[in-house]
């Protein structure tokens, strides 16, 4: 574990660890030069002598770098110091969609749909750039805080230049496509099952395959049917059912094909939930079982033993499952097989025809005559299911419409709820009569011909009338933000109002994604009649503005730039040998498309650094070699040294200096020194010559 405080790179500062993978550690870190918060992946220290190990690491990082979208957890730099080898990723502030699911249990149909719209977003630029996950699972799915929905942890994603791909990769073993399970090909469409049964547990809080090892769920997979959703959640809609298990066919040719497609059925549930217009491929032909070979049960026993080793790490807001492995196909070795049986068996019947006695000829032709008409009766119900001749619940097979349901209760359920209720109990509705309710909103069954319980045949007509609105009252419009420009217009269509009275207008938001309603007008929770006319402002997001160039602008003139861009600014300051007060860099080069509203920094000239002062030191009343001594060492010059005579001071003591002791000054300022000759001499008494008469006197 790498301790906080660690710069790696000389950039990314490690501020504690936020989770951990099978070859990973992920910390929350710091970029000082771009000042943000980031997540650092940094393989873990056993790896790092293993080649195998590092190059699988250098290749998720070069799988994930060139993927750049909203609906991805972006990778931003990847580097090695000192014997490090770390990834830097954008940093994730929210829960996992697993965490999610446990807290809420279900999710409603609109949530399912919300979030699986956003993960679909992000997977097809994967795909797009020849990039395949192999590990979607909810725990490999983020919710930020703002509730924007991000893939992350392409651990054992695949680069691919083809469309498809060998992989013995299994991934998580309940989400595991058939494919990976048996080792086979695997391509985009092995995401959309993991996918598939992502939304089966959001929609009903379980999963579709358990058991006690992850070879028995494994074998799952690749044998047994997914439980219809219904079973378990009764008012899931049709169109949702019917997305769910197209997504999961054991056959990926049964799938969706591509990502568009299932997005073009997610959007068109929203609007017509109880639809049917999700078809799913008949099968091409009828095949027996192909059992599970000892050679792929020990593979599976094998992928399933390293999912065991690092299921613990699922449930980390950054968990890991980087183990793969290149794998090279095998040849099928049915086709030789079953051909060579067929071989043998045919030269042995010609062998044994002459051997059967009449007896039993007469016999073998009357069970042939049975085998015929089995295979017949197979065929027909077989075609029979293929063409929607034949209809089959997950319960039984529907033969006759003569038999007996109870009419279930439709008061109090939307229109089109009740129709989906009729549909799936066969029976079909009838409006007879449209008026106001004293009890019941505008859309809503107010009143059935044919009580709840009665019996009646499958096919029934049941006759219904349906409110207009509540009589004498005003509608509460309700609060529509965060939705979807349709799923705001079937709200308040729902609710009563007109459609032909509801507009949308665009607005730009700094707060709400693109085409989510920011609004409307009236607001809600404001009462209205249901011809009021209701203004839906759906947001265009922030806009994306080009960053100005602030290099060598005064800080006025680069705050003035930001500003007309429809940026911020954040200046700070350092010494350089550019002019005082000039920006001399920023954090965001010039020409970068940003969001509107984004701050940036940029940094503004000090001037030159100036030269640190020095202290004059004490050299008053030291010898002159000291002196000197203590102004070189302080960075000083000596400069003119003088003498003079000094009753206190010994000969060779500084008397003064040209600077008091404490003075900062400049390095290399020049000091003058007085220096003492000691004592002044005093002078001898003259002798005086004796006066010779005349006066004068001299002396010598």
């Amino acid at each position: 574990m790498i301790k906080e405080g660690v710069l790696i790179g000389d950039r990314y500062e490690i501020m504690g660890r936020i989770g951990t993978g099978g070859m990973a550690d992920v910390y929350k870190g710091r970029d000082h030069k771009l000042n943000r918060y980031v997540a650092l992946k940094v393989l873990k220290r056993e790896f790092r002598e293993d080649e195998l190990f590092v190059k699988k690491f250098q290749s998720e990082a070069q799988a994930a770098a060139g993927l750049m979208h909203p609906n991805i957890v972006n990778v931003y730099d990847v580097g090695e110091d000192r014997g490090l080898y770390f990834m830097v990723m954008e940093l994730v502030e929210g829960i996992t969609l697993k965490e999610y699911i446990q807290k809420k249990v279900r999710l409603t149909p609109k949530e399912v749909i919300s979030i699986t719209l956003q993960v679909c977003a992000g997977i097809e630029a994967a795909h797009n750039n020849g990039i395949i996950h192999r590990d979607i699972k909810p725990q490999n799915i983020m919710i930020s805080k703002e509730g924007k929905v991000k893939v992350t942890d392409f651990g054992i994603a695949k680069a691919t230049t083809s469309n498809t791909i060998s992989t013995n990769a299994m991934g998580s073993v309940h989400y595991t496509s058939p494919e990976q399970a048996r080792g086979g090909f695997s391509d985009i469409r092995s995401d959309i099952y993991s996918l598939g049964i992502t939304m089966f547990e959001m929609i009903t809080g379980e999963l579709p395959f358990d058991g006690e090892t992850t070879v028995s769920i494994a074998i799952k997979h690749l044998q047994e049917d997914i439980a219809a959703p219904s079973e378990l959640v009764p008012d899931i809609p049709y169109s949702l059912e019917r997305i769910i298990l197209k997504c999961t066919q054991k056959s990926s040719d049964r799938r969706y094909q591509n990502m568009g497609e299932l997005i073009s059925d997610l959007k068109r549930s929203l609007v017509d939930p109880e639809g049917d217009f999700v078809t799913i491929a008949p099968f091409a032909n009828i095949a027996d079982t192909v059992a599970i070979t000892p050679d792929e049960l020990e593979r599976i026993q094998k992928e399933a033993a390293y999912d065991d080793e690092y299921d613990g790490y699922n449930d980390e807001d950054y968990d890991d499952n980087d183990e793969y492995d290149e794998y090279d196909e095998e040849d099928d070795e049915y086709d030789e097989y079953d051909d060579e049986d067929y071989e043998k068996g045919k030269r042995g019947s010609k062998k044994k025809d002459s051997e059967v006695n009449p007896k039993m000829a007469k016999l073998m032709k009357i069970l042939t005559a049975v085998v015929a008409a089995i295979i017949v009766f197979i065929l027909v119900f077989t075609v029979g299911k293929a063409t929607g001749l034949l209809k089959f619940n997950s319960k039984n097979v529907e033969t006759t419409d003569n038999k007996k349901v109870e009419t279930p209760n439709f008061e109090g359920k939307t229109l089109e709820e009740a129709k989906a209720l009729a549909k799936k109990k066969g029976l079909t509705l009838e409006v007879v009569k449209e008026a106001t309710s004293t009890k019941y909103e505008k859309g809503i069954v107010s009143k059935q011909m044919t009580g709840k319980g009665t019996s009646v045949k499958k096919g029934t007509k049941i006759q219904v009338w349906v409110s207009t609105g509540l009589e004498g009252e005003e509608i509460t419009i309700p609060d529509v933000s965060g939705m979807s420009e349709e799923e705001a217009k079937e709200t308040l269509i729902a609710k009563g109002f007109k459609k032909a009275n509801i507009s949308v207008e665009q607005k730009q938001s700094d707060s709400v994604d693109t085409g989510l309603v920011i609004s409307t007008t009236p607001e809600a929770d404001a009462k209205a009649a249901e011809d009021t006319k209701i203004t839906i402002y759906v947001s265009t997001g922030a806009g994306k503005v080009t960053v100005p160039n602030l290099v060598g602008k005064s800080q006025e003139e680069a705050e003035s730039a930001l500003s007309e861009a429809g940026l911020n600014g954040s200046a700070s300051e350092e010494y350089s040998d550019t002019e005082a007060g000039k920006v001399i860099s920023q954090e965001i080069d010039s020409g970068e498309k940003v969001d509107k509203g984004t701050t940036v920094s940029y940094v503004v000239s000090k001037g030159k650094k100036p030269e640190e002062k020095v202290t004059m030191p004490p050299v008053v009343g030291v010898y002159q070699s000291r002196a000197e001594s203590l102004l070189r060492a302080a960075g000083l010059s000596v400069g003119k040294v003088t003498s003079e005579y000094s009753d206190t001071d010994a000969e060779g003591v500084v008397i003064s200096a040209s600077f008091n002791e404490g003075d900062k000054l400049n390095p290399g300022t020049v000091v003058n020194l007085v220096v003492s000759k000691g004592a002044k001499p005093s002078d001898p008494e003259t002798p005086t010559t004796p006066d010779q008469g005349n006066g004068n006197s001299s002396t010598q």
